[in-house]
């Protein structure tokens, strides 16, 4: 055993967020934290790195053992390159390296005992130069920095100039080379791109540590992760296995408590008849039997219900402008950055009703092009033309359109005065938010939350062309699922158009009608229709490898 937290329990005032939970994670184990948005994965994650004092309970890490983490959000700040920074890494051995230099250059002037001594010196610490792989630490900078999605030509980007998503990239690149006897990830995959996160895949599966990870990336969970610990009401759960053994497992055990709790209230219901019944006679004899009952009852663990899978929520929204049949025409559109071409001359069209999926590597300027049509940003050059009553709907990653110091009730009330307050709380009962959750402000919301939130500002506007970027990145999977189909549905009733950014191929081919594959700046794939439908996720990998291989990477 490298880690174990007993018996941790932590509340917010009087709402209680974990309640004795307890779990250990042994040598070279890699497990997964996994629970829906809110349920306090991010609270036992600090509390396990001693960012937060749990109320009840102890962390335990194993004497001499090193911990590392990632957080999913990363504020580095400074004038080093990208290279430099992750080198920093790497300071024992560039110091031991120097030192070494330093004894080379000494051995010139020394001569006699000094010069011994200073050979045996220099022995000691070359081998243990060698043995922490110094002769090829550089190399092993370059190869995590490429294996994360970063070309040579970006090393030397100063880090101050970054993407939040590419500081947590260095963020990680860092962290692993620091090699740590336990890492402890945050949402690792949500800035990586497909051959990224691959490349992930295999580096944790050969770390000689031990792992922790949240993701909501249940296809990389079930490669990596052999065994799972689950956050759920309060309570902490552990599963053998991958992300689907727990699927399957937690479908199998929901449903042996629902037809428990279900029996339970069935047979307390019974008594109770039974009790009224007794006490109606009014007599001693069925009094006492009544009593008797009572008691019985009184006595009975009352099971709590489970908690609900809600995957049936519906909500009926009506078109109000319909756009003329040619939505958007993209003409010669290039963006560059200095030292960097993210496109050059691209042409498209997208017509009325079409939901389109834009896939590809991160770098080939998926989210740059969401964002031009959005005027976030300008091209270089070429234009693009909105169709007839077309009307832009955008979900931006930040949910920068959302109010922190508001509920989650007054965001849409102010949004849409309009509505009642029972068509809101239709709405939001459809995004997962029911009874006094609505009343939240929003700044204690999880990123998951308030992903849910944007979208539902989204689906209410006037909005008929759909501008998606990573929506469901920072969803929980059971909640992604759900929120996917709710987005599908209300696309179709409502009629309208939709551009997707997604790095999960299954939502590519399951929900868009039409498939765009950009690489290099470039759409190298462009399919829809029954040559869509013919296409699976191991088929999109291979096309991809085989374009990367063909365009040199």
């Amino acid at each position: 055993m490298i880690l174990a937290c007993q018996n941790i329990s932590k509340a917010f005032g009087t709402t209680e967020i974990i309640k004795n939970a307890s779990f250990h994670i042994e040598e070279r184990e890699k497990a997964a934290l996994v629970g829906i948005n809110g349920a306090g994965k991010s609270t036992l994650l600090k509390i396990i790195i001693g960012e937060m004092r749990a109320d009840e309970g102890e962390v335990i890490l194993s004497k001499g053992k090193t911990m590392g983490y990632l957080a999913q959000h990363q504020d580095l700040t400074g004038h080093l390159s990208i290279y430099q920074e992750v080198l920093t890494a790497k300071q024992n051995l560039i110091d031991m390296e120097e030192r070494l230099r330093q004894m080379e250059s000494d051995m010139k002037t020394k001569s006699g005992a000094a010069l011994d001594e200073l050979l045996s010196t220099y022995t000691r610490l070359s081998h243990t130069f060698e043995l922490e792989n110094g002769y090829a630490y550089r190399s092993e900078v370059v190869g995590v920095l490429k294996g994360l999605g970063f070309s040579e030509s970006d090393f030397e980007k100063q880090v101050d100039s970054l993407s939040g998503g590419q500081k947590t990239r260095v963020a990680l690149g860092k962290l692993l080379l620091t090699k740590p006897d336990i890492i402890l990830l945050d949402e690792p995959t949500n800035h990586l791109d497909m051959d990224s996160i691959s490349w992930l895949e295999t580096y944790l599966l050969n770390y000689s540590g031990s792992v922790l990870i949240v993701s909501h990336d249940r296809y990389f969970l079930d490669r990596v992760v052999t065994k799972v610990v689950e956050v759920d009401n309060k309570k902490v759960t552990t599963f053998e296995g991958n992300y689907t053994a727990y699927s399957q497992k937690k479908a199998m055990l929901r449903e042996a408590a629902y037809h428990a709790w279900v029996n339970q209230q069935q047979e307390i219901h019974h008594q109770e008849e039974v009790i009224a019944k007794l006490k109606s006679f009014n007599r001693e004899k069925s009094i006492k039997r009544a009593e008797s009952r009572e008691k019985m009852l009184d006595k009975m663990d009352v099971l709590e219900k489970p908690t609900e899978v809600r995957s049936d929520m519906r909500i009926r929204l009506e078109p109000r402008i319909t756009s003329g049949n040619d939505v958007l025409t993209v003409e010669h559109l290039s963006k560059a950055f200095p030292g960097q071409t993210l496109f050059q001359d691209l042409n498209f069209e997208i017509k009325r009703g079409e939901r389109v999926a834009i896939i590809g590597n991160n770098g080939t300027g998926k989210t740059r092009i969401l964002k031009i049509l959005n005027e976030v940003i300008r091209p270089d050059a070429g234009s693009f033309t909105l169709g007839s009553r077309v009307q832009i709907g955008y979900y931006d990653q930040e949910h920068q359109v959302l109010h922190m110091e508001k509920t989650i009730f007054q965001e849409i009330s102010d949004a849409y005065p309009y509505l009642t307050n029972t068509e809101i709380r239709n709405v939001l009962a459809a995004f997962l938010f029911t009874n006094d959750d609505v009343f939240q402000p929003i700044h204690t919301l999880s990123g998951g939350e308030r992903g849910r939130i944007s979208l539902a500002k989204l689906m209410l506007s006037e909005a008929n062309f759909l501008i998606l970027d990573e929506h469901t990145a920072a969803l929980d999977p059971r909640t992604a699922e759900i929120v996917m189909k709710l987005t599908d549905q209300i696309v179709r009733e409502k009629k309208m158009t939709t551009v997707m950014v997604t790095h999960n191929l299954r939502y590519a081919l399951e929900y868009g009608d039409r498939i765009l594959m950009m690489h290099q700046g470039k759409i190298v794939l462009d399919k829809v229709g029954e040559e869509k439908n013919r296409l699976n996720t191991d088929e999109i990998m291979g096309i991809f490898n085989r374009i990367s291989v063909e365009c040199g990477n």
